[in-house]
Formats: C-alpha cells, sequence, structure tokens
C-alpha cells in the first residue's frame, strides 16, 4: 500500500532465526539514528507539495497521510509481526477482537456462510453467533475436533471457517491441514485464533490457512501493559478487502501501544521458552493430585489429541487447563486460598494468572452451551508466568488443600 513509507527496511535477511527478526525486524530509523524504535505520537503528517499531498492520497506515493490509516510506529510492529509469521501482509489493531471482527466482517457479506468451532473465545462466538446473521450471514458450529463434522456443515455458500486452536479454554485442536482442505475445495477462506499457541510455537499459513489472528494483549505484549490486535494475511486479502474496511472504520492500534508491543516482541521466545517449561512441570504435577479430576495441557502425552499436537505444534504453550473435584464451590475455595497466583481473566503475562471461565470469560453462554462446550463449575483456566516454578507449585499445593475442603 502506498501509504506505508518505502524507508522501512523490508530486506532483511528471511533466514534469520526468529530470535534475530524480533530485535531488528521492521526497523525504521530516523536522521538522529537512535537505536530504540522512535515513538511517533501524531495524528497527521504534512507534505511538501499540494502535489505530493494529492500523490498520497491516490496512492501514487509512499508515505504516510492520517495515523487512523498508518503510523511509522505501527508500521514497524507489523513489519516484524510480518517476519515473525511468514506472512505477505500484516495490519494491526486496537484489540484481539477488533482483529478478529475487521478480519471476517471485511470479506463476508449478506447470502455468505461461515463455519466455525463451538470451541472458540465468547466473544467470538457472539461475533460469528451473533453479530454476522445480523448481516445478512449465516454461520453453522461445529465441534471442531471432528472433521466429518466440518465436511457436513461446509455448503457451496461456505465462504469462511473460523477456530482456534487450541481453543480457550478447553485446549480442543482443529487439524488445520484437513480443515483447509474442505474449505479450499468449496473456495473458502481459512481463518485461525492462533493465540494460544504463538507464533512461535504454530505456524497456521504454511498449514494451509489463510488468515492469522492474534490478541497482541495477550503473549506478545506479555505483561500485562496495553491492548492490541493483528492480522497476517496475503497482499490479495489485504488489497481487495481488509485494507480499506480499516482504513474507513478505524479500529486503529495506538502508537504508543504499538511501541510497547515493539519492545515486548525483543523478549518474546525467551519468555515463551520459559513459560512453557513451567506450564509443562504445572501439569505433571497437577495431573498426580486426587483433588484434580482431570488435566489438559498440549505437551502432554494424554492429551486427547496428542498426535494432531505433534504434527502441528512445537511446543506445548503456557496454558494448563483443569478441574477441580467438587464443581465451583472447590474451584472457588482454591482460588480464594491463592495467594501467588493472581484471579485474573487476562493470560500469557509473566504474571502467573487462574481464571473461572464459566463464571468470567464464558458465563454469557448457557448452561448447557457450555457443557457442550466441555467448560464444567469445576474448570480452572492457568496462563503460567515467570515465577519460580517451585513457588508456583507450593501456592498450587496451598489451594488444592482449601479446595479439599
Amino acid at each position: 500500500m502506498a501509504q506505508r513509507d518505502a524507508s522501512i527496511d523490508r530486506n532483511l535477511n528471511q533466514n534469520w532465526s526468529p530470535e534475530t527478526l524480533l530485535v531488528h525486524g521492521g526497523q525504521l530509523r530516523t536522521g538522529f539514528g537512535e537505536t530504540a524504535e522512535a515513538l511517533f505520537l501524531t495524528q497527521s503528517y504534512v507534505y511538501e507539495t499540494a502535489e505530493q499531498a494529492e500523490a498520497r492520497f491516490k496512492d501514487e506515493e509512499p508515505g504516510f497521510i492520517y495515523s487512523r490509516f498508518s503510523n511509522p510506529t505501527v508500521a514497524m510492529f507489523e513489519e516484524r509481526m510480518r517476519l515473525l509469521e511468514g506472512a505477505e501482509a500484516c495490519r494491526a489493531t486496537a484489540t484481539g477482537m477488533a482483529a478478529v471482527t475487521s478480519a471476517l466482517l471485511c470479506y463476508l457479506k449478506a447470502g455468505d456462510h461461515i463455519v466455525a468451532s463451538r470451541a472458540m473465545f465468547g466473544s467470538c462466538r457472539y461475533v460469528v453467533e451473533e453479530l454476522c446473521p445480523r448481516f445478512g450471514i449465516s454461520s453453522t458450529l461445529v465441534d471442531g475436533r471432528d472433521i466429518e463434522a466440518w465436511r457436513k456443515a461446509i455448503r457451496p455458500n461456505t465462504k469462511a471457517v473460523f477456530f482456534e486452536t487450541p481453543a480457550n479454554p478447553t485446549l480442543d485442536i482443529v487439524d488445520i491441514p484437513a480443515v483447509a482442505q474442505l474449505a479450499h475445495d468449496v473456495g473458502a477462506l481459512v481463518f485461525v485464533d492462533n493465540v494460544f499457541a504463538t507464533p512461535l510455537l504454530q505456524k497456521p499459513l504454511q498449514l494451509g490457512a489463510d488468515v492469522v489472528l492474534y490478541s497482541a494483549t495477550k503473549h506478545i505484549d506479555g505483561q500485562g501493559r496495553c491492548l492490541g490486535g493483528v492480522v497476517l494475511c496475503s497482499e490479495k486479502f489485504l488489497k481487495d478487502h481488509l485494507h480499506n474496511f480499516l482504513r474507513q472504520t478505524g479500529p486503529s492500534l495506538s502508537p504508543f501501544n504499538a511501541w510497547v508491543l515493539l519492545k515486548a516482541l525483543e523478549t518474546f521466545p525467551l519468555r515463551v521458552e520459559a513459560q512453557c517449561a513451567r506450564a509443562a512441570r504445572i501439569a505433571d504435577f497437577l495431573a498426580d493430585k486426587p483433588q484434580v479430576a482431570r488435566v489438559l495441557y498440549c505437551g502432554r502425552p494424554d492429551h486427547p489429541q496428542a498426535d494432531i499436537i505433534r504434527r502441528q505444534m512445537s511446543g506445548g504453550g503456557q496454558v494448563v487447563t483443569f478441574d477441580i473435584a467438587g464443581g465451583k464451590p472447590a474451584a472457588f475455595r482454591f482460588l480464594n486460598a491463592l495467594r501467588l497466583i493472581r484471579i485474573s481473566n487476562n493470560l500469557g503475562d509473566a504474571k502467573s494468572l487462574i481464571t473461572h471461565p464459566a463464571t468470567t470469560t464464558h458465563q454469557r453462554l448457557s448452561a448447557d452451551a457450555r457443557a457442550e462446550f466441555g467448560i464444567g463449575d469445576g474448570m480452572l483456566r492457568l496462563s503460567v508466568g515467570l515465577e519460580s516454578v517451585d513457588d508456583l507449585i507450593a501456592d498450587l499445593e496451598y489451594g488444592l488443600k482449601a479446595a479439599a475442603g
């Protein structure tokens, strides 16, 4: 797109490792030669001549016009994410839900049909089940683990399939290549929410996806400071659908938030690696406790879809989901006894956070819908942070004693 500043270095060695790209990717330096990325807190830009202004508005000359459309700091973040994901194009949004909503609504129209996995974040389910139908876009929810369910649900007018994998909070896995093949057979695009896996542990575009979505609020920031979202796609999808939608509707990422996210990306691999190691130990610890009815972790061989995980993911992630025996009363006793792990509905943070999905992230669903989803009253979702794993296990032990009554 011509409004992007051509001085952003797009000629970095594409074979550099993610760690290197996340430190150097997308750098745009001013004449001062700063080492840290510059923060451009500006709404608009000036032009040398009236002819230059005209050329930029007609997309005939590179450069920035207005920070609702594009901004140098935001553009650096987008380029760094593009390099990490291996995508042709990237656009950032104000939140993860802005990314999901923009990606779907920029593409779908009245008469289209979307098939989605029923195991997804409550706000995503709202977009698919309630918002899209208001615009004449019909939807079908399926058990994302069942390839035959996808096959039966996809119709000639299906234009998109959407799913999270791993799903929030059940850690259900969708076979990306298999579903992508079914979708592509009818000309539909595949939209994957890759938040739980992160771009470090799973590459949906390489597995057949067309559009990949992130809440940058989670692991990409990873320190509980700001909101953000990311859409990664082809140049064609950007040109034909996403670019003008974002420009006209304005779900823009703040330049300050983009700067925070840029700095966070420099430590992204270190944080995720350390969190995965801690999560694996905690999952094993919980699996041996009589107060715990079930443990779900993508790095354990007893995950119901461990075979697909081995094919699609390079690590188990940092989320552990488990069921406390005794339902909601026992789960609440467990939560209220914790002293180190904090109760919060966020995840991917340097601080360990835990939530009770049935009464927080998925509370707006009916009890029947939660049951169908696999979310019971004893289920807890633990996002493992960077604290000492021994301290975390001691805190969990304290909570388990309280849960037992």
